[in-house]
């Protein structure tokens, strides 16, 4: 059945980026449009990336999303544990299963998205100042899914028709339907 949750184990609560008892000096930071869930980041990311998806566009309601990503045990939540709601796309259910998609219970703010081993963060969450100044680390390396866009960009950023790595680069003009 499709949103029924299931019995789940509470012991991902114990586990980063939940529970992280380990010397931690937050190097960035970044809440949801409420404020009621907020976490921190100690490193740089792994790396950045736009992604065209279908998936992501449809969940974000946006032409794309900006995916930064980060191993699990660098990231903490400072706040809103309580205030999670995670979704697991592939059986359509709420409830903490690998991966799975996090997202505010309050202001229904996409969070992130939880692997098994990354943390990928929405870069909009983060606080940059205002005017908001990108750090270099943050920016994306190139665009995943770009077949399947809903606009074109000429930003001079690789563009790969699925995952960066295990698929064949988009070459102009070869875009396909749209």
């Amino acid at each position: 059945m499709l949103g029924i949750v299931a019995t789940e184990s509470q012991s991902w609560k114990g586990e980063p980026p939940y529970a992280n008892d380990s010397p931690f000096s937050a190097k960035y930071r970044a809440q949801c449009f409420c404020g009621a869930v907020a976490f921190e980041v100690r490193a740089d990311p792994v790396d950045s990336k736009i992604c065209h998806c279908v998936q992501c566009r449809s969940l974000h309601g946006a032409p794309f999303q900006w995916a930064v990503l980060f191993e699990k045990s660098d990231v903490r939540f400072v706040r809103g544990i309580e205030d999670l709601h995670f979704y697991h796309a592939e059986s359509q259910t709420s409830g903490h299963r690998l991966p799975c998609r996090l997202s505010c219970r309050r202001c229904r703010s996409p969070v992130a998205d939880e692997g098994r081993r990354m943390f990928m963060a929405f870069g909009p969450l983060f606080d940059f100042g205002f005017p908001p100044r990108v750090p270099p680390a943050f920016e994306p390396t190139c665009h995943i899914f770009y077949g399947a866009r809903v606009i074109d960009f000429d930003d001079g950023r690789p563009k790969y028709l699925g995952h960066k790595g295990s698929s064949a680069l988009w070459k102009q003009g070869a875009g396909g339907p749209r």
